[in-house]
Parts: C-alpha cells; sequence; structure tokens
C-alpha cells in the first residue's frame, strides 16, 4: 500500500491508490443487534468482530437515517488511523457532545486549536515533572491502609476513588479534593452518562431542547466549574501554591496571538483532568487489586517484589525495581483499558487495513476488542501478568497494546497515570492480603470505563 504524502504527483498516485481500494465489508448482523452492542462499548466490540471482521462497516439504521461507520479491531489498521499525522482525522461527535456540555479543553479541541494547547501542558507531565510531585499516591495509598489495621470487608472502587481523589488533588491541583469527593463523583456521574447516551444515539433532541436530562447534566457541570473555580483562584491569589498543572494553564499562552487562556478555558481543562484522570487511575487501580484478590500466587509475589524495599513510604524512583508489579499493571490495563475504543472522523479517504475509508466517515477504534485478539494473545480473557515479562514485551508489536490510546492525541497524562497507580498498587500489597468477593468486576462505559461499584473485598493484614 502506497504511503499517504502531501506533494505533488506523488499525493495524486496515493489519492488514485486508495481510491482503487473497497470498502470495508458490511457487518452482517441485524440492525437491532447492532444498535445494543454500540451501545454495549466494550463486550459489544467483541460480538461486531467476530461477526464482521477485524475491520467492518457497521450500519445501525437506514442509510438515509443514520450514516454508517467503519469499526477498527486490527492492530495494522488501528495503526492507520491513528498512526498518522493530524491532517488525516479528526475529533467526533463524542468530542462535539462533551464540548458542547463541558466547553472547551484538551480533550475536545480540534486540531489546530489542540496543537498550542498540548504543548503548553506537556511539560507538566514529562517524566522528570511527574516523578517531583508524583509521590502523593503512594501516601494516598497509605492511608488507606492505616485505616484497615486489623483487616475487613471493603468495596474497593470506593477506597481506590478515595486514594486517587486524594492524589490527584495533592499531585497537580494543590488541594485535597475528597473534600469535595461525594459532589464531584455524583456530578461526574451525571454529566459523563448525559453525553454518552447522545453520542451513541442515532437520533438525537436538538441541543436547544431544554429536556430534563439536559439540564441535569448542565447543572451537574456548574457544580463540578465551581470547584475547579475556587481552586483556580485560590492559585491566583497564591503563586507559591504547589498546584503544577494550575500554574502550567495559568502561565499558558497562545503561540500565536500571545494570549493568555481566559479563566473559562482553564476550568474546563481541570474539569476534563479531574473527569479523566481520576476514573481512569481509580478503575486501573480497582481492578488490578480484584483480579490480585482471585489470584493469591501473583499476589504474593507483588508483595515478595515490594518488601525488598523495605519499610518505608514508596517513591517514583522505585518504580523500575517494581518490575513483576508493572508487569500486573499493564495485564489489568489490558483485560480493563481506560478507554474501552476511540473515535475519529476521516478528513479526506484514507486507506486502512487494505480498504478504503471514505472522507467524513467516522472511524471507531476498539481498544477492548483489540487487547482481547485471539490472534496476538493467546487465551485472551485469562489474566497473566507474563505476557508483559521484558522477552514478551520485546516482541510485541507497538500497536498491540494501546491502554491509553496512540498517535499524537493519545493520553497526556499517561506517565502520570502509570507511575501513581504502580506505586499505589505496591504500597497495599505490601501490607495487606487481597480476597476478591465477588467473580465479576461490572463496569460502566461512558467515555473512560468505570467500576459499577461495589466491588468488594476481604482485606487480612500481612
Amino acid at each position: 500500500m502506497a504511503a499517504e504524502v502531501e506533494t505533488g504527483t506523488a499525493a495524486e498516485t496515493v489519492t488514485a491508490d486508495v481510491a482503487a481500494l473497497p470498502l470495508a465489508p458490511r457487518n452482517p448482523l441485524p440492525y437491532r443487534q447492532l444498535m445494543k452492542l454500540v451501545r454495549t462499548l466494550d463486550t459489544g466490540q467483541v460480538v461486531i468482530r467476530n461477526a464482521g471482521g477485524p475491520i467492518t462497516r457497521v450500519q445501525v439504521g437506514p442509510r438515509w437515517l443514520v450514516p454508517p461507520f467503519v469499526a477498527v479491531f486490527s492492530a495494522e489498521g488501528i495503526r492507520d488511523v491513528l498512526g498518522r499525522n493530524d491532517a488525516f482525522a479528526e475529533r467526533c461527535i463524542v468530542h462535539e457532545e462533551v464540548r458542547d456540555m463541558a466547553g472547551d479543553s484538551l480533550f475536545v479541541l480540534p486540531n489546530e486549536q489542540w496543537r498550542p494547547r498540548k504543548r503548553a501542558l506537556q511539560p507538566v507531565f514529562t517524566p522528570h515533572n511527574v516523578r517531583a510531585f508524583g509521590g502523593h499516591m503512594s501516601r494516598a495509598a497509605q492511608v488507606f491502609v492505616d485505616a484497615w489495621p486489623d483487616g475487613g470487608d471493603v468495596d474497593l472502587d470506593l477506597e481506590c476513588r478515595r486514594i486517587t481523589m486524594q492524589s490527584l488533588g495533592r499531585s497537580v491541583l494543590g488541594v485535597d479534593l475528597n473534600e469535595s469527593a461525594e459532589v464531584i463523583a455524583e456530578h461526574m456521574h451525571v454529566a459523563s452518562s448525559y453525553t454518552a447516551d447522545r453520542a451513541l444515539r442515532p437520533l438525537r433532541a436538538p441541543r436547544w431542547l431544554p429536556t430534563p436530562a439536559r439540564r441535569r447534566a448542565r447543572a451537574a457541570v456548574k457544580a463540578m466549574y465551581d470547584v475547579t473555580d475556587e481552586i483556580l483562584q485560590a492559585c491566583r491569589a497564591d503563586p507559591t501554591r504547589d498546584a503544577p498543572l494550575v500554574h502550567a494553564l495559568i502561565a499558558a499562552t497562545d503561540p500565536e496571538t500571545g494570549r493568555p487562556l481566559s479563566d473559562q478555558d482553564i476550568c474546563n481543562d481541570l474539569l476534563i483532568f479531574m473527569l479523566a484522570g481520576h476514573d481512569t487511575t481509580a478503575t486501573a487501580l480497582t481492578y488490578a487489586l480484584w483480579v490480585l484478590g482471585h489470584h493469591p500466587e501473583a499476589q504474593d509475589r507483588v508483595a515478595a517484589e515490594v518488601a525488598e524495599l523495605g519499610d518505608r513510604d514508596l517513591t517514583p524512583a522505585d518504580v523500575p525495581t517494581l518490575r513483576y508489579t508493572v508487569q500486573v499493571l499493564n495485564e489489568a490495563l489490558r483485560l480493563c483499558p481506560p478507554a474501552a475504543g476511540v473515535g475519529r472522523v476521516a478528513l479526506r479517504d484514507i486507506a486502512v487495513g487494505g480498504y478504503r475509508v471514505q472522507a467524513g466517515t467516522l472511524v471507531a477504534v476498539g481498544i477492548y476488542a483489540l487487547h482481547r485478539d485471539p490472534s496476538i494473545w493467546e487465551n485472551p480473557d485469562t489474566f497473566d501478568p507474563d505476557r508483559f515479562s521484558p522477552e514478551n514485551a520485546a516482541v510485541r508489536g507497538r500497536w498491540q497494546f494501546l491502554p491509553f490510546a496512540g498517535g499524537s492525541r493519545s493520553c497526556i497524562g499517561e506517565h502520570f497515570a502509570r507511575l501513581e497507580t504502580t506505586l499505589a498498587l505496591a504500597t497495599v500489597i505490601r501490607s495487606m492480603r487481597v480476597r476478591a468477593l465477588d467473580d465479576d468486576f461490572p463496569v460502566d462505559v461512558p467515555f473512560t470505563t468505570v467500576a459499577h461499584g461495589p466491588i468488594r473485598a476481604h482485606l487480612s493484614p500481612r
């Protein structure tokens, strides 16, 4: 397949090559079943892939009413979508709905506006800077451990959300978010559920129509906006406050105009970071603890690895030595990825896995199905941290494991989330033996994957 380029006759040749490719085959499942599967953003992917193949055109209603979209589940196809420069693809309807509800932010900005915002914020999340403020997670996890000296029955989802909320607040926002945890959690759920439901509906009410659900979502966003505005004003009043993300947003300027971000734009970004940073890290930690609660041998191996570091607070500098703990986390992220999938809109005709995707087509990238592809992962539904041993990781393709998506618009906070979750997991398992009390790990998948708690477990001191 010819590579896409931008100049002269070569571009004309590539355009002709793409035009000669066939469209992706239509998925054979009936409308009604596809409608249900499309709204099941994780497990539904596997059924759609098994019926239609690794790249399939999905039609959930009459073409004149609902345009088809292309679902991509193979590593090669996903590379063709996410691995391009952003001249070929743009954010999709999901991001438009979030933008309408919660305003401009790094998550939803169109490519042209996103690039300068990303350049302004990227320094906050470099490995060097993350190591400087990444120790809060182990301290938050130790607070949880100390609260259960004799063990007992706990809700892992609730406890991990508290750990993550405290760490995220202290690490990058300069506040203890647990003071507002209940308000934030409740309103996050209302707002994200509403926007996800709208994005997945083939027919949507006009945005100007004040439906009860829309009014509730608007109120939820307003409540969260009040929290972020309070954080922002506190940092403006005290420039020495330890809140690296807030100060980076205050200092950010448009590279073309030199203008700083408005307070509203800063609050929008803080809101999205609270939502995405909290949900992804909390769910990853909850799932990792739950799955270790079903695999005592792997759990003991983590405990032994951490014990070699001694009885002290863990720091970011310890993460490189926690090799097996990181393998466990990677396997948890494979089985329960923070984002089950991502969407893009093709800005021009592009070649994806040997098929032609027409300009204007919504392309749905199925990360959940990729992570359970039997052609990549042997016994894909089985928990096996050794999949991520150094030997196995060395021969795995770049686009076969994408817990934080990939390409230029992958998650800016990936390194932070990985470091924080590793430290928390190691801190808890060093002191506590976890026994999961439920066989299943139910989730909701509005945008990010969140546990549908409670996730019950029994703790006992080691």
